[in-house]
């Protein structure tokens, strides 16, 4: 792990683009992001910036057409499939707008599956999804389906999931964006609790109350770092 005040994440000269109906769509024209280790980061522009893209692109999911990127001075941009999914297992967490939970899984089963994942055992992956669930206030949820769980404990369980392997860098899109007012005021706490406990977060965000915990606010626009 990154020493505090060290760049964590670097990534450099970010481009990329979309075939839109036959049309190049810019998503990415050379945007630049470095993260240090015990920031908390929010990503702010307004829809079709390119934030989603850029998060993606640092979390290895998608590959920039140009630029680079390291994690832990790690290249992600020519790492092999097998070693971005290695990658994102030991060092990244992942929080989605919309969850990405599996619905036939109880909460419980959602943390451990991605601390198995990891490479824990199935004793070590359900204890440190009890670990988690009580963190996070749901201890008392955990045999619940996610449909049978209100927006913000879903959110509060993806983030949990994230968590299962201890990463390095958690990265979070939109987590209060498909919520109310006071599911995001619960799950923007616990971001904020994260952070003060010394985890390092970058937060894609369309939210005031968001940008105004980070540490950092990083402005984009038209596929650019603009501020």
């Amino acid at each position: 792990m990154a020493d505090r005040h060290e760049d964590l994440l670097v990534a450099v000269g970010l481009r990329k683009s979309y075939d839109v109906d036959a049309a190049p769509v810019r998503a990415l024209r050379g945007a630049d992001l470095a993260v240090q280790a015990g920031e908390l980061v929010a990503v702010t522009g307004p829809s079709g910036s390119g934030k989603s893209t850029l998060l993606n692109i640092v979390a290895g999911l998608e590959r920039p057409d140009e630029g680079s990127v390291r994690l832990l001075g790690r290249d992600l941009v020519d790492a092999s499939e097998t070693e971005l999914a290695r990658i994102r297992r030991r060092h990244l967490g992942i929080v989605f707008q919309f969850f990405n939970l599996l619905d036939g899984m109880t909460a419980v089963e959602n943390v451990a599956l991605a601390a198995l994942a990891g490479g824990a055992s199935r004793r070590a992956a359900v204890e440190r999804a009890h670990e988690l669930l009580d963190l996070l206030g749901l201890l008392g949820r955990a045999s619940a389906l996610p449909p049978s769980l209100s927006g913000g404990e879903r959110q509060r369980l993806a983030i949990a999931r994230a968590l299962a392997n201890d990463p390095d860098l958690l990265l979070a899109d939109e987590p209060t964006g498909a919520l109310d007012s006071e599911s995001g005021a619960e799950v923007l706490e616990v971001l904020t609790r994260l952070h003060t406990a010394g985890r390092t977060l970058v937060v894609v965000t369309h939210s005031p109350e968001v940008a105004a915990a980070a540490t950092r606010v990083v402005a984009m626009r038209d596929g650019e770092v603009v501020r």
